[in-house]
């Protein structure tokens, strides 16, 4: 991707997004630019307005921690669009970090972390990729997620599948609202690791194929995904909410474990427990395990 075409489309949609009232500035009459002029983004930051104008451009290299920090707060970035700015800075630094290491397509789970997600019965869990691919899951993971199994001929991606199948629209209740953030996590990925093809390779085929993953992705929305609850509508277990936590794996950087659970005691528990007695009856008619995710995790 170009790194000064995402920079200036990342500030310049940040910028149409804060009003003056917002930073305490009057509105006064005959504006002629969605949210804050330049100049007073400058001002706020406590940089000139040709220094501004040119990090808006995408000339970004060689900007300080304090400058970035400045123009952070005077966007009222949040701490998903703080990062993802100083990861656009820092992959125009021609001294940025080293590409991240990537595991390999043929990256299988060790067996103690399988051990780990087996051990999760009561909700599915699973290890995602920066690219959305599942990679690893428990039973019931596997049996939650079964359509983004069943995509022909691709490796299980949550992002392909949104866009792509539309089992989705019925999956979701709410598409809008995961649509938006599988586009924010991807772009807060692209971000975070600009060197990574297979991850671009999906953007641009999404992109091509989707005409609202193209709308969202020009949008430049980014967000950390850790922790909240969702609604889900499944095939065979019907409308489940779950609340999830996602968390990074130091043994292994770019992959994230996350864990579903319903609140104890709801009917969204107990469609859970349903959900995987029909999952265990799938086992026994077919005689072998639910199969567990491998493959592609670039």
């Amino acid at each position: 991707m170009d790194n000064r075409a995402e920079v200036r489309e990342f500030l310049t949609s940040r910028r149409a997004h804060v009003s003056p009232e917002q930073v305490g500035l009057p509105a006064g009459r005959n504006r002629r630019v969605a949210g804050l002029r330049r100049s007073e983004v400058a001002a706020l930051a406590g940089v000139s307005v040709e220094y501004f104008t040119k990090l808006e451009r995408g000339a970004i290299s060689g900007a300080s921690p304090e400058v970035l920090d400045g123009v952070a707060r005077a966007l009222l970035l949040d701490d998903a669009e703080r990062a993802h700015l100083f990861d656009l800075a820092h992959a125009a630094s021609p001294v940025a970090r080293p590409p991240r290491r990537h595991p390999s397509r043929s990256w299988t789970p060790h067996e103690s972390l399988q051990w780990i997600l087996d051990a999760v019965t009561a909700g599915p869990a699973f290890v995602r990729n920066g690219r959305m691919d599942i990679i690893a899951t428990n039973a019931l993971g596997r049996a939650f997620y079964q359509d983004v199994f069943d995509m022909p001929g691709q490796a299980p991606n949550i992002a392909r599948f949104t866009f792509l199948d539309e089992r989705a629209l019925d999956f979701y209740p709410d598409w809008d609202f995961f649509a938006g953030v599988t586009v924010a996590i991807l772009r807060t990925e692209a971000g975070r690791d600009p060197h990574n093809k297979e991850l671009h390779d999906l953007i641009g085929e999404l992109s091509t194929r989707s005409d609202g993953f193209r709308r969202l992705w020009g949008a430049h929305d980014v967000r950390h995904h850790g922790t909240g609850s969702k609604t889900f509508h499944h095939p065979v277990a019907g409308e489940i909410t779950v609340a999830y936590e996602g968390m990074g794996m130091e043994s292994e950087p770019g992959l994230t474990l996350t864990v579903y659970a319903a609140e104890p005691g709801s009917v969204s528990a107990e469609r859970l427990q349903l959900l995987a007695s029909w999952a265990a009856s799938e086992v026994g008619q077919d005689g072998a395990a639910i199969p567990s995710a491998e493959g592609s995790a670039g």
